[in-house]
């Protein structure tokens, strides 16, 4: 007969991840971030999606980096915001819907092959489908 396996306490925090994880995991936080950033002002970028991969990255190996991300005055409430229940605002949801009505259409005009624009602009309103979907504000659990 076997021991049981004990639960793991919910006060037990996880082993720290060894170094080289750690330094991957900045390394990708920096490239998200970057990448967010180039977003901003290149149309077939998202914005988002890079911002949250790197406060995800900068959780796991930087305090200081996330800390700096979720003071910033660009990207700080909406890391705020997803991390209370994945909310995301209206004007977020609006701005993304342009910014991807944009790209579609520079593609549709830009791309020579039509089964990869056909397939991008499936892709862009599938992500705009699910962020349409997603809770403006935050509503507590009863």
């Amino acid at each position: 007969m076997s021991a049981p396996i004990p639960e793991p306490s919910l006060t037990t925090t996880p082993p720290p991840l060894p170094l080289w994880m750690q330094w991957l995991l900045r390394l990708l936080a920096v490239v998200s971030l970057a990448l967010g950033f180039l977003g901003l002002f290149l149309p077939v970028l998202p914005t988002t999606p890079f911002i949250l991969l790197a406060a995800w990255a900068a959780a796991r190996s930087s305090p200081r980096l996330l800390a700096w991300l979720e003071q910033h005055r660009l990207f700080g409430n909406m890391l705020r915001d997803w991390r209370q229940g994945g909310v995301v605002s209206r004007k977020a949801k609006w701005g993304a819907t342009w910014m991807m009505s944009a790209s579609a259409v520079f593609m549709l005009f830009t791309v020579p092959k039509v089964w990869a624009t056909a397939g991008a602009i499936a892709c862009m309103a599938t992500v705009l489908v699910w962020l349409w979907r997603r809770p403006e504000t935050f509503t507590p659990p009863h």
